[in-house]
Parts: structure tokens; C-alpha cells; sequence
């Protein structure tokens, strides 16, 4: 049943290895899904997911890998794994690394640790306290009674004191296609963060004393700075008209922006960037900022992130006195080429469906200023953002 969840998830495009596959066989050797009653499911996805996107696939392929069933006997009992088999799971499943990895590691000993923990369990199981099985005291498994038990493969509950059942997918809004929320936007925007050292050396350079140490004979202690998230971004966004629909998601990534950038930065336009821009809304006419004075004060090294639905009249972008607003001497588009030109990182995010973008013509003509950099906000289109901007 182990080695099912393992080729489910793989087939469910979770990027599980077999090192992590083996890691969490050792890992139950050592009894560490016993000590709580929800390490079983935690330990699990702890060993097999490395990505916080992947935990609602998890939650499904684990939930169907142990639906309906009662013991891993049936599975298990007398297993016996042919190394041409394996061999065949490695070529189905494994990258060429993970394959060099394998051979490094070396098939006896591979084939030796897979019977070992298959051949742990054999039979039925009913009326314990360590195994998945059944009637017993087990924090795991149906029809039997644990105070805080994990009910898998039961139908209805008995005893009302299951914490956890995993047809509940607490993770689904991890989707690659759902829209945002700020939790998962922070997630996504973790892409761009790059560390390094600044500041004062206040943090103590464990492997640098050691080195010193042990070349001088004495102890040596070393400082280095702390590492700081040195990645540098201003967020450009689109407010009023039909950006009041999407207030709730420029709000909540205005939120999440903030939370994972230290050097950060916001300004706002209406429809399309002009000679000026504002920091408060209440005061858009009469505190505004010159966007020359932000091109002047803010180097090259910002990542420009841009946040609008890009719907508006094409003669916004392309004509002065364009704007809806006041008279502009110079288009949209010519302010919108400057800052690209200032800030070539740059992209553009909106809440308009993917499909949608070909119905308004004045997001072809943003789309194509930006230069195909244009994502959608939503969680797989956030993600491509940060990668075109750590390009």
C-alpha cells in the first residue's frame, strides 16, 4: 500500500523521489508515526511533498491510496519485489540523477530495505495499537477507538473523536488554478526572494570557526552578517473604474507583498501609469508624486510589478489627452515604455481570466508593450511572474 501512494502520487505529477519514498519507510522503522495520533498523515507528507501547491494533490491520492481499506496486509503479506520490477519502477518514475543516485547507493542494499518493511506486517490485522488495521487502539485505521484517533478506510464515525479525515482537503485552495488568497500569494511570491549578508556581522559563522579553529589551534570566533531577503520590488497598482471589482485581490496581494519584501514600495495609477502617481487614494489629487521623480529615486535593480484588468479606452494608451481624468500631455503608452525602460524586470498582473485577454483591445496593446509579460492572478500565473522577474 506504501509502494501505491508512492506511484499515485507520482502519476498525480507530485515530484516524489525514491530517496524520500525510502526516507519515510525508515522513518516509520523507527516508529515515529506512533508518538502522535496525527503523525502517521504529518510524517507523511512531511517525507513525500516539498512544495506547499502539491498538498492538496497529496490530501486526494491519500485519501483514495487508503479508501476502503482496512488493513495493509492485503497489499503486503507475502510481497516479494523482483529487482527487474524495481528496475522497471526506476525507469517508469525516476530521473537520470535519481537513477544515478540508486546505483550509487546500490540495488542490493535498495532491495534489501523494501523487503525489510514490506515483510514488517504480515496478515490481518485487528485489535492493536501500532499498526493501520482494524478494532483496535491504533491511532490509525477504522472501526476500532482511539481518543484522537485518524479514521482511514471507515465509512461513517463511531466514536465522534477522529481528529482528522482526509476527504476534507484542507489544502484545496493550493490549487495551481484557483484565484489567491493571501496566504498562497505569499507562497507564490517566495520565488523572487534572494538572500544575502548585509549589515553588521552580528551572527556567528559556525562553519568559519570551526575552519579558523581548527587551522590556528585556538579558538577563532567568526561573525557574519545576517541574511536579508535583498530582492527590491515596487508594485504599481491600477485603482477605480473596473478595478473595484478586484479591490479584495489587489488588496491581498498589496498584503502579501508586504509581508515577504523588505525593500517595498507601492504607487498608484488609474487605468494607465501617466507623468503622476499617488501613495494615498483619499489625496490622489493633491498629493500626487511625479513618476519622473520615482524613475529618478528608485534604481534599476526594482522588480516593477504592475496590477490591472488593462481595460479601458485604447486612446488612454495611445493618445495625450487620453486620460479620463486630467489632460496628459504625453500617451499612456510613451510613460508606460519609459518605466519599462527604467525598470526592465518588469510584468503585469491581472485579474482577467487568461481567455479573456483577446475581447478588450486595450489588452492586446498592454500586453504588447509589456512584452508578452502579462500573467493572469492566479496562483500558476503568479508563479510564472516570479520566475520571468528572477530571470
Amino acid at each position: 500500500m506504501l509502494l501505491s501512494l508512492f506511484t499515485e502520487l507520482r502519476a498525480a505529477k507530485v515530484p516524489v523521489s525514491l530517496r524520500e519514498y525510502l526516507i519515510l519507510l525508515q522513518a516509520l522503522d523507527l516508529d515515529l508515526a506512533e508518538k502522535r495520533v496525527e503523525d502517521f498523515y504529518y510524517l507523511a507528507r512531511a517525507c513525500l511533498v516539498k512544495d506547499e501547491r502539491n498538498l492538496d494533490k497529496f490530501d486526494r491520492v491519500f485519501g483514495h491510496v487508503f479508501k476502503g481499506i482496512e488493513t495493509l496486509a492485503a497489499a503486503l503479506d507475502k510481497a516479494e519485489i523482483p529487482e527487474e520490477w524495481l528496475r522497471k519502477l526506476a525507469e517508469k518514475y525516476l530521473t537520470e540523477e535519481e537513477k544515478r543516485e540508486i546505483q550509487a547507493m546500490g540495488w542490493d542494499k535498495l532491495l534489501e530495505t523494501l523487503k525489510e518493511r514490506l515483510n514488517e506486517q504480515k496478515g490481518r490485522h485487528q485489535g492493536g495499537s501500532k499498526w493501520i488495521g482494524t478494532a483496535g487502539t491504533s491511532p490509525y485505521g477504522a472501526y476500532g477507538y482511539n481518543p484522537e484517533g485518524i479514521r482511514i478506510g471507515q465509512d461513517k464515525n463511531r466514536n465522534f473523536r477522529a481528529v482528522k479525515v482526509w476527504d476534507r482537503r484542507d489544502f484545496k485552495d493550493y490549487d495551481d488554478t484557483v484565484e489567491l488568497g493571501v496566504r498562497n500569494m505569499r507562497v507564490a511570491l517566495r520565488r523572487l526572494r534572494r538572500f544575502a549578508r548585509t549589515g553588521a556581522p552580528d551572527e556567528l559563522d559556525l562553519d568559519g570557526t570551526i575552519h579558523e579553529t581548527a587551522s590556528k589551534g585556538y579558538l577563532d570566533v567568526k561573525l557574519r552578517p545576517e541574511r536579508r531577503n535583498a530582492v527590491k520590488v515596487l508594485l504599481f497598482l491600477d485603482v477605480g473604474g473596473s478595478m473595484d471589482w478586484h479591490i479584495e485581490k489587489a488588496e491581498e496581494l498589496f498584503s502579501a507583498a508586504r509581508l515577504e519584501f523588505k525593500h517595498f514600495e507601492h504607487f498608484y495609477f488609474h487605468n494607465c501609469p501617466y507623468e503622476r502617481l499617488w501613495k494615498d487614494n483619499r489625496r490622489r489629487h493633491s498629493e500626487t508624486i511625479s513618476t519622473l521623480d520615482v524613475l529618478r529615486t528608485y534604481p534599476s535593480d526594482y522588480r516593477a510589478v504592475f496590477v490591472g484588468d488593462a481595460s479601458m479606452s485604447p486612446y488612454e494608451i495611445v493618445m495625450p489627452g487620453g486620460s479620463v481624468e486630467h489632460w496628459n500631455e504625453e500617451s499612456g503608452q510613451a510613460w508606460l515604455e519609459r518605466i519599462l525602460g527604467h525598470f526592465p524586470k518588469s510584468v503585469w498582473l491581472t485579474p482577467l481570466p487568461k481567455d479573456h485577454w483577446g475581447y478588450t483591445q486595450s489588452v492586446a496593446l498592454v500586453r504588447r508593450l509589456i512584452g508578452d509579460r502579462m500573467f493572469p492572478l492566479t496562483l500558476e500565473g503568479l508563479d510564472g511572474a516570479m520566475r520571468q522577474l528572477v530571470r
